[in-house]
């Protein structure tokens, strides 16, 4: 690769990893050119950037964007997956690769300017999506409300039944009493 080309795909990187929401790297060891192929699709769908990078240069890349705590994984074939959208996103497309037998070992993650272990990106993956956390905070909410309906509700019905029960009373007494004068006008 000519120093020029070197350059360029340093400050891309370099880029890239400073306005990557998150960063996963990975050993691909082991992985053959149609797992590769499903793999990148996966990411693609999911808005991740896949890159394989040279050790070499992923370091200076490191080094630049200000993440030189990262140096130190890049030993061994090394391919970065940046998260673009959603941070969580690389993070669960890998680890649902690995769980589906795929040959690629996480080395660490970087998220929210913190590296993170190969056992801590496993945990991330676990995490509920930012949809589904949505959604169990709005049904916690409407839980309560659903109830106190209930309660309005069955409240409103023991109230009218009780008027019901009342005006029924009334009737009877003046039912009662109007025969009463009935039976004592005679």
């Amino acid at each position: 690769m000519a120093t020029e080309q070197k350059t360029e795909t340093v400050n891309d990187l370099a880029q890239r990893m400073s306005t990557a929401k998150s960063m996963v790297l990975a050993d691909y060891t082991g992985l053959d050119v149609a797992s590769v192929t499903k793999l990148r699709r996966s990411l693609r769908g999911a808005s991740v950037d896949y890159r394989v990078v040279k050790n070499r240069l992923a370091k200076r890349a490191a080094s630049e964007a200000g993440l030189s705590s990262l140096e130190e994984f890049f030993i061994g074939p090394t391919a970065m997956a940046f998260g673009l959208d959603d941070p969580l996103e690389p993070v669960r497309v890998l680890q649902k690769f690995v769980d589906a037998g795929g040959k690629i070992a996480i080395k660490s993650g970087f998220v929210d300017g913190q590296v993170l272990s190969a056992a801590q990106v496993k945990e991330l993956a676990s995490l509920p999506s930012r949809d589904e956390l949505i959604g169990k905070v709005i049904g916690a909410v409407q839980s309560p409300m659903y109830g106190l309906v209930g309660v309005f509700s069955t409240l409103l019905r023991n109230l009218t039944g009780v008027i019901t029960a009342i005006e029924e009373a009334k009737k009877q007494e003046s039912g009662d009493a109007a025969s009463g004068d009935a039976a004592s006008g005679e």
